[in-house]
Protein backbone atom coordinates (compact mmCIF):
# COMPACT_ATOMS: atom_id res chain seq x y z
CA UNK A 1 0.00 0.00 0.00
CA UNK A 2 1.01 3.57 -0.55
CA UNK A 3 2.35 5.55 2.04
CA UNK A 4 0.36 8.77 3.37
CA UNK A 5 -2.67 8.21 1.22
CA UNK A 6 -5.32 5.87 3.25
CA UNK A 7 -7.15 7.18 6.22
CA UNK A 8 -6.45 6.27 9.66
CA UNK A 9 -8.22 3.03 10.93
CA UNK A 10 -8.94 2.53 14.57
CA UNK A 11 -10.99 2.31 17.16
CA UNK A 12 -14.97 2.56 16.44
CA UNK A 13 -18.30 2.57 18.46
CA UNK A 14 -21.37 2.20 16.62
CA UNK A 15 -24.38 3.47 18.98
CA UNK A 16 -27.85 3.11 17.71
CA UNK A 17 -31.08 4.93 18.54
CA UNK A 18 -32.28 1.91 20.08
CA UNK A 19 -29.14 2.45 22.77
CA UNK A 20 -27.34 -0.33 21.57
CA UNK A 21 -23.66 -0.35 21.28
CA UNK A 22 -21.09 -2.10 19.40
CA UNK A 23 -17.10 -1.87 19.09
CA UNK A 24 -15.39 -2.22 16.56
CA UNK A 25 -12.83 -0.87 13.92
CA UNK A 26 -13.48 1.96 11.41
CA UNK A 27 -12.04 5.52 10.34
CA UNK A 28 -14.29 7.05 11.84
CA UNK A 29 -14.15 7.36 16.03
CA UNK A 30 -17.84 7.39 16.40
CA UNK A 31 -21.12 6.59 14.05
CA UNK A 32 -24.53 6.86 14.95
CA UNK A 33 -27.19 4.51 13.48
CA UNK A 34 -30.76 4.31 13.56
CA UNK A 35 -31.40 0.92 13.11
CA UNK A 36 -29.25 -2.56 14.08
CA UNK A 37 -29.16 -6.28 14.26
CA UNK A 38 -31.00 -5.76 17.99
CA UNK A 39 -33.97 -3.48 16.97
CA UNK A 40 -34.41 -4.17 12.71
CA UNK A 41 -37.63 -5.99 12.50
CA UNK A 42 -36.20 -8.42 9.82
CA UNK A 43 -34.07 -9.56 12.80
CA UNK A 44 -36.80 -9.52 15.47
CA UNK A 45 -39.61 -10.71 14.25
CA UNK A 46 -41.64 -7.42 15.66
CA UNK A 47 -43.60 -4.90 13.06
CA UNK A 48 -42.17 -1.66 13.43
CA UNK A 49 -42.61 1.72 10.78
CA UNK A 50 -39.52 3.39 10.19
CA UNK A 51 -40.72 6.59 10.09
CA UNK A 52 -38.69 8.90 7.59
CA UNK A 53 -39.46 12.30 7.83
CA UNK A 54 -42.99 11.98 8.80
CA UNK A 55 -43.78 10.67 5.48
CA UNK A 56 -46.34 7.64 7.06
CA UNK A 57 -48.09 10.32 9.42
CA UNK A 58 -48.85 12.79 6.44
CA UNK A 59 -50.11 9.63 4.70
CA UNK A 60 -52.53 8.58 7.37
CA UNK A 61 -53.63 11.75 7.87
CA UNK A 62 -54.31 12.25 3.48
CA UNK A 63 -55.95 8.80 3.96
CA UNK A 64 -58.23 9.79 6.64
CA UNK A 65 -59.12 13.66 5.55
CA UNK A 66 -60.08 11.46 2.41
CA UNK A 67 -61.99 9.56 4.04
CA UNK A 68 -64.23 12.06 5.83
CA UNK A 69 -64.94 13.84 2.51
CA UNK A 70 -66.44 11.43 1.21
CA UNK A 71 -69.29 12.41 -1.26
CA UNK A 72 -73.12 11.27 -0.49
CA UNK A 73 -74.57 8.85 -3.13
CA UNK A 74 -76.67 10.67 -5.70
CA UNK A 75 -80.47 10.23 -6.19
Amino acid sequence: MKEGIHPEYGPSRIICSCGSIVETRATRPEIHIELCSSCHPFYTGKQKIVDVAGRVERFQRRYTRGKAKAPAAAS
